[in-house]
């Protein structure tokens, strides 16, 4: 029976080609998108799921009165261990900074993705080792581990275990181990893991066991026994608060275990990894993903309904010869799950196609495994849903005609329920228009955040991190830039304005609430700061060599004078201390954003710049080549030793926000595709339509109606259907854009000329879309329409 019906399905795309084409390509294309989209969404909640210990893997993160970071001390996880028994391991984490120098004969190489490790670190996470010894590769103070990747980068084919890497041009150290290359869902990504141990007696925090300092990742491992319910997580992190205040009472933070499976699209923290992810955005395209599959499907239910009438006839007959209803239910829907699984087939030849240019669009390294039996079993069940609810709508109306009408020629007055097929092209249009509003809101979203004015000049900005030699050479490095016109516009800073990583709680003032613990971010600079950066002062002065005494002053924001209860006024002169230090406030910038603007403006503190950190040059106007050739030139002159390494910082600023880009990009993507399904559903509408009036038409030709007028007529009811679905999107556009554009600190206003743009392009597309059926209809000849009359 179901060979019978396959057959006669087969037969029936044969007979009608271009119905076919239309049907199955826009079922395709639905399929392949939702596809993409399902593996994109699936690679992010499979972030670190590889792990054996996964389920019992939890980083500690630190909460304060105003701020979460992901960092906690070096005392903390091996003293949590000594008296929490359901800890059965922990390991500490320290980023490298800012990088790290290594020599393989005279070859260079600065690496930054560098971090040092517990030797735990092998036994509580699982990524994989490729030589070496699991037990005691990061036990060894002057080893070190590297990937597979930096493997091949140093050392080509040989084999790297027990060979020798300069290390900063000081010290030597010994490969002990190589890691299979880190998978790219992995929270934590890095090239190279030198052992704790190597830094044990220089880092201050390690040496003094210090507990209230937050410089370090730590992550427990918890008993395999644990119920990890959020009552029995809640009385854990208690005892590790109770804890944590017997060795620093002072301190007034709580503590969070954060599994790792759910670090990646978690609220980010200070001091997460870049690439972190957006649950928001990850709800956002799994409904997209759906509502694509909806539309295609609503595509083939009006599709198969404008074809009715070319198969009344042949439905008559099977019911004169004894076909029952169910045995034509069941045909129909053979029918549409037989072009479900041949569009499947087509979606997979496009999903092939595009997904190395999805990959570049969303920064990704997705792939299709064929051998994986379970995409297979989801494939397949998500194309036999699809056939079956796109067929059962026309299964259910072309079963119902009745025989003696159907050969008797009155198709029309059997009608089928005109109700449910209008809903479905108001369900259409609504997400085409909810889908062209947020493409336009997100489009000027991400304008209003590449042309907002940060608070300082981002363009020709360019800064080159000290290392090596220049930390020993500042003056004679500062005299080279000064001599020279194209770099003589210089500034030195600790912390670069796009990744502010310095903050503290010992901030000191006349007046402050002693109970009060704030974490304020620190940002030392020097004399030419607010030149180099031109930005504007509030009050007062910047720092200047006209003044000795400078060297012990501060600059604060506008908005750490609000945190302070005075105003730019009144603070000049006012007495203020960073870390014991007590100086004077001697000017207060205007407010420039250090941060995404998806957080607020932060107060912040500038101590004068002491130490180094940073050179940041601004080029004049077109000269940007020949400074980059003068500084190259001063780096090799003063810093042989290490590789000259330069970036610009209107491109870090721009890094802040490459998940938002990569999120429009992919949304604008999808949203003109949904817009075009649904505008093969429209020209089935209309098509159905056309071939319901056919003699309606060539009645109204003979008594003199002109195409205009037909097209009108044929075009209304649509335009009926496009503003109720208008009706019904604009509401829930406004709330699905508003919910996104809160989740930043400063954004666009959403004009009502928003939402008038997506109705009336919506309006367009549809009479466009409509106006080839009508037209075709009514340029038909009235005789060829009434000639069985």
């Amino acid at each position: 029976m179901f060979k019978t019906y396959f057959k006669l399905a087969y037969r029936n795309i044969l007979k009608d080609k271009a119905y076919s084409i239309i049907n199955i390509s826009g079922l395709a294309i639905g399929l392949a998108s939702s596809i993409l989209i399902l593996l994109w969404v699936q690679n992010e909640l499979s972030y670190d799921k590889f792990h054996k210990n996964a389920g019992q893997i939890y980083r500690i993160n630190s909460d304060f009165s105003d701020s979460k970071t992901a960092a906690s001390s070096a005392g903390m996880a091996t003293g949590l261990k000594a008296e929490i028994p359901v800890i059965k391991n922990t390991v500490r984490l320290y980023p490298g900074f800012p990088s790290t120098l290594f020599e393989i004969g005279s070859r260079k190489f600065q690496e930054e993705h560098v971090f040092y490790a517990d030797p735990s670190f092998m036994d509580v996470f699982s990524f994989p080792l490729l030589k070496g010894d699991r037990a005691t590769a990061l036990k060894q103070a002057n080893g070190v581990l590297i990937t597979q990747e930096m493997a091949t980068k140093y050392f080509g084919a040989e084999d790297p275990l027990g060979k020798v890497i300069r290390k900063d041009n000081k010290e030597n150290v010994v490969v002990t181990g190589v890691l299979a290359n880190i998978p790219a869902n992995s929270d934590l990504q890095f090239d190279i893991i030198f052992p704790m141990a190597s830094i044990a007696q220089t880092n201050n925090d390690l040496k003094n066991n210090i507990w209230d300092n937050f410089n370090f990742y730590d992550y427990v491992q918890l008993d395999k026994n644990f119920a990890p319910s959020a009552s029995n997580l809640s009385m854990l992190e208690k005892q590790i608060d109770q804890i944590f205040h017997k060795h620093s009472p002072e301190t007034k933070a709580s503590f969070q275990l954060q599994a790792l499976t759910k670090i990646h699209l978690a609220p980010e923290r200070l001091g997460d990894s870049p690439g972190h992810g957006n649950a928001q955005y990850v709800s956002i395209f799994f409904i997209i993903a759906i509502l694509i599959l909806v539309v295609a499907c609503i595509n083939f239910m009006n599709l198969a309904t404008a074809r009715s009438a070319r198969r009344a006839k042949e439905i008559g007959l099977r019911k004169v010869a004894g076909a029952v209803r169910g045995q034509l239910i069941i045909q129909f829907l053979s029918e549409s799950v037989f072009i479900s699984f041949l569009s499947l087939i087509l979606a997979l030849g496009i999903v092939q196609l595009f997904l190395p240019v999805f990959n570049e669009l969303a920064n990704r390294k997705l792939a299709v495994d064929m051998s994986d039996a379970k995409l297979w079993l989801s494939l397949f069940s998500i194309a036999l849903l699809t056939g079956l609810i796109s067929g059962s709508y026309p299964a259910l109306f072309l079963s119902g005609f009745n025989p003696v009408k159907v050969l008797k020629g009155n198709v029309k007055s059997m009608g089928g329920n005109l109700l449910f097929r209008n809903a479905l092209v108001v369900v259409q249009f609504m997400v085409s228009i909810v889908l062209l509003v947020g493409t336009v809101v997100i489009y000027n979203q991400l304008k209003f955040i590449k042309d907002r004015n940060p608070g300082f000049e981002k363009a020709n900005l360019l800064y080159i991190p000290m290392t090596g030699d220049i930390w020993n050479r500042q003056q004679a490095f500062q005299n080279e830039l000064k001599q020279n016109p194209l770099t003589s516009d210089f500034t030195t800073i600790t912390d670069l304005p796009t990744n502010l990583g310095g903050w503290t709680f010992n901030v000191q003032w006349d007046g402050k609430d002693p109970r009060s613990q704030l974490s304020i971010p620190v940002m030392a600079v020097n004399e030419d700061f607010t030149h180099t950066f031109r930005i504007k002062l509030a009050a007062g002065r910047s720092f200047s060599r006209a003044f000795k005494t400078d060297s012990n002053n501060y600059m604060v924001n506008e908005k750490m004078l609000s945190v302070m209860g005075l105003n730019a006024s009144t603070a000049i002169g006012k007495t203020i201390a960073v870390w014991g230090n007590k100086g004077t406030i001697i000017g207060v910038v205007k407010d420039f954003n250090f941060k995404p603007v998806q957080q607020a403006i932060e107060p912040l503190v500038m101590p004068f710049n002491k130490i180094g950190g940073f050179v940041v040059v601004r080029t004049l106007p077109g000269k940007t080549n020949a400074t980059i050739k003068a500084l190259a030139a001063i780096s090799q002159e003063l810093n042989p030793a290490y590789p000259f390494k330069f970036d610009f910082l209107d491109q870090e600023l721009s890094n802040l926000y490459k998940g938002e880009q990569q999120m429009g990009n992919i949304f604008n993507l999808f949203a003109g595709l949904g817009i075009f399904i649904s505008c093969l559903g429209l020209y089935g509408l209309s098509a159905f339509m056309a071939e319901q009036r056919k003699k309606e038409i060539g009645v109204r030709k003979v008594l003199g109606a002109s195409v205009l007028n037909l097209v009108y007529l044929l075009s209304s009811g649509i335009t009926r259907l496009i503003l109720i679905a208008i009706v019904i999107a604009v509401p829930l556009s406004w709330y699905a854009v508003n919910s996104w554009l809160s989740g930043f600190a400063y954004h666009i206003s959403v004009s009502w000329l928003v939402f008038f743009i997506a109705s009336a392009a919506a309006l367009s597309i549809a009479w466009a879309t409509v106006s080839y059926e009508s037209v075709k209809a009514a340029v038909v000849n009235p005789i060829k329409s009434l000639r069985t009359e």
